[in-house]
C-alpha cells in the first residue's frame, strides 16, 4: 500500500515503469546497508527517465539511482531520510550502435559491463575495463564511480574510455552529448563533471565508449617476489622490456593465498604460500611472442634478485586459472569476514614505505592484513580482519578509528583514500575530513547550481549536512 505521497507521485509517473519495492533493490553487496524506499522506477528509455525526474523534481522526492547494484560504498541504496524513489536503468539495455573503424561502441546505462565487452568483441575490437563484477554491474553505474579494475594500468578508468554522454539532469532536462569525438574543445565538459559523480549531479542513460583493437599476443605470469620494494622495481623493469605491452600489474599478499587456502581450497595457487607474488599480463604487437619475453622477463629478474619463482601460463585455460585465483581474493575476503576494508591509492614511489610503516602501526591491534591490489597503478586493497579465534564483532567499537588510523597514514604519504570505489555513504566523512577545503566548496557550489532542491541522491558524496 502506497502513502499518499508516493501515491500522488506514481500518478504523474509514464505508464508502466513502477517495479515492486523488493529486497534487491534496497541492498549492496557487502550486506552493511540497507536501503528503503517509496517506489522503484524502471524506465524504458531517455524520454521516460527525464519524466520520471521531473516528476520528482515537481514531488520534491529524493532520487536513488540505480545500476547493477555492485558498488561497494553504498551509494546505491539510501537508509535515512523521507523514502527515495530507486530510478533502476535496468530495462535501458540498449546497444545503440558500433563503429569499429572509429573504435566507438555506444551503449544504454543498464548495458552490462560483460554486454559492452562482448559486442566490441563481436566488432574484432575490445571494450578494455574489466572487473571481477562485469557480469552484473552497469556501464552507467561503471561511469558514475568512475570505475577503475586490473586494466587501468594501460587503457586508464572508465574516465579515460568514455568520449561522450547523454544524461538526464536533476530538473528532468536531457544534456544530448553521446559525441564520438576525441577532439572537441567547446567550453565545460559535463561529460567529465558527470563521471565519478555517483548520481548526485544526473543520471547517465548511455555513453560513447572508446575501444580498442586487441592485442594479438596475450602473455600471463604468476611471480614470486621478495618484497612490495622488488615488485615495484620489477614493474618498471616490465613496462622498460615490454614497451608499453603491460596490461595489467597485481600484487598478491600472502594472507590473501591463505585466505584462499582456508575457504576456497578447490582453486589451484600455483605459488601456494608465498607471501609476495605479482600476477602480470602483457599485450604485445605481432611478431613479439608473449611467452619467450615473459620467460626473459623472468630471467632477467631473478639475475637481479627481483624473482625468486615463477610461472608463465602455457596456455589460455592457464592463464584464466591465474585470473580465477585473484579474482577470488575479494570473495574469500568476505566469507572470512573483514573488521575494516580500504580502497586507497598511493603515488608509486610511496607504496612500499606505507606497507612497511602501517604494518609495523597496526601490529599491536590483533589484526591480520590482506593487502593486493593493482599494483601497477597504485591502487592497493589494504583490508583488517580478526586475529584467528577473534570475531568481527569483537572488534565493532573500533572499527572506525582503525580505518581513520589507515587512511590517516595514505593521506600522509599524499594518497587518496578512495581509489576506484567513490565515495558513496560511507566515506563521506573521510571526505569531509581530508578533502581539500576549497575543491569542497567549489564541489558544494555545482551541486546547488545543478541540483538546487537536493534530490539526486542525497547524502551521497557530500554529507547531506552540507
Amino acid at each position: 500500500m502506497l502513502n499518499p505521497a508516493d501515491d500522488a507521485l506514481a500518478a504523474r509517473l509514464p505508464a508502466g515503469v513502477l517495479r515492486e519495492v523488493t529486497p534487491a533493490y534496497l541492498e549492496e553487496p557487502r550486506g552493511r546497508w540497507r536501503g528503503h524506499a517509496g517506489l522503484v522506477a524502471a524506465p524504458r528509455n531517455t524520454d521516460e527517465v527525464a519524466s520520471v525526474v521531473r516528476a520528482c523534481a515537481e514531488a520534491r522526492v529524493a532520487i536513488v539511482p540505480r545500476g547493477g547494484g555492485t558498488g561497494l560504498v553504498a551509494g546505491q541504496v539510501m537508509p535515512d531520510g523521507p523514502a527515495p524513489l530507486i530510478l533502476s536503468l535496468e530495462r535501458m539495455t540498449a546497444l545503440r550502435g558500433v563503429w569499429p573503424e572509429e573504435n566507438v561502441l555506444v551503449a544504454e546505462a543498464g548495458m552490462t559491463l560483460q554486454a559492452v565487452r562482448d559486442a566490441a568483441e563481436g566488432a574484432g575490437r575490445l571494450f578494455p575495463l574489466s572487473l571481477a563484477s562485469q557480469g552484473t554491474a552497469a556501464i552507467g553505474g561503471c561511469l558514475a564511480t568512475n570505475a577503475g579494475g586490473v586494466t587501468a594500468l594501460r587503457y586508464g578508468t572508465a574516465r579515460a574510455l568514455c568520449l561522450g554522454i547523454e544524461a538526464v539532469l536533476p530538473d528532468g532536462s536531457v544534456v544530448h552529448d553521446l559525441k564520438r569525438l576525441r577532439k572537441d574543445n567547446t567550453g565545460y565538459d559535463l561529460r567529465d563533471l558527470l563521471i565519478g559523480a555517483e548520481g548526485t549531479l544526473g543520471v547517465i542513460t548511455a555513453a560513447s565508449l572508446k575501444l580498442v583493437v586487441p592485442p594479438p599476443n596475450i602473455g600471463t605470469a604468476m611471480l614470486q617476489v621478495p618484497s612490495p620494494e622488488a615488485a615495484l622495481t620489477l614493474l618498471a623493469l616490465a613496462e622498460g622490456r615490454m614497451a608499453g605491452g603491460v596490461t595489467a600489474f597485481e600484487l598478491i599478499g600472502g594472507q590473501g593465498l591463505a585466505f584462499l587456502a582456508e575457504v576456497l581450497p578447490e582453486i589451484r595457487q600455483p605459488l601456494p604460500g608465498v607471501e609476495w607474488s605479482v600476477l602480470v599480463e602483457v599485450g604485445l604487437p605481432e611478431g613479439m611472442a608473449p611467452e619467450a619475453a615473459l620467460e626473459g622477463l623472468l630471467m632477467d629478474a631473478m639475475e637481479r634478485g627481483l624473482v625468486t619463482d615463477g610461472v608463465i601460463a602455457q596456455s589460455g585455460a592457464q592463464a584464466a586459472g591465474f585470473w580465477h585465483l585473484r579474482e577470488h581474493i575479494p570473495e574469500a575476503n568476505r566469507r572470512i569476514g573483514a573488521v575494516a576494508s580500504h580502497d586507497i591509492s598511493l603515488p608509486l614511489s610511496e607504496i612500499a614505505g606505507f606497507i612497511r610503516d602501517a604494518g609495523a602501526a597496526l601490529s599491536g591491534e590483533g589484526v591480520r592484513i590482506n593487502c593486493f591490489g593493482h599494483l601497477g597503478d597504485g591502487n592497493l586493497h589494504y583490508n583488517l580482519f580478526p586475529a584467528p579465534g577473534r570475531h568481527r564483532a569483537d572488534y565493532d567499537d573500533r572499527r572506525k578509528a582503525l580505518s581513520e588510523r589507515v587512511h590517516g597514514m595514505v593521506v600522509a604519504r599524499g594518497g587518496s583514500f578512495s581509489a576506484e570505489h567513490g565515495v558513496g555513504r560511507l566515506k563521506t566523512g573521510d571526505l569531509a575530513r581530508w578533502g581539500d577545503p576549497v575543491r569542497l566548496a567549489a564541489m558544494r557550489a555545482i551541486k546547488a547550481a545543478l541540483d538546487p532542491l537536493g534530490i539526486m541522491n542525497p547524502g551521497a558524496v557530500l554529507s547531506a549536512a552540507g
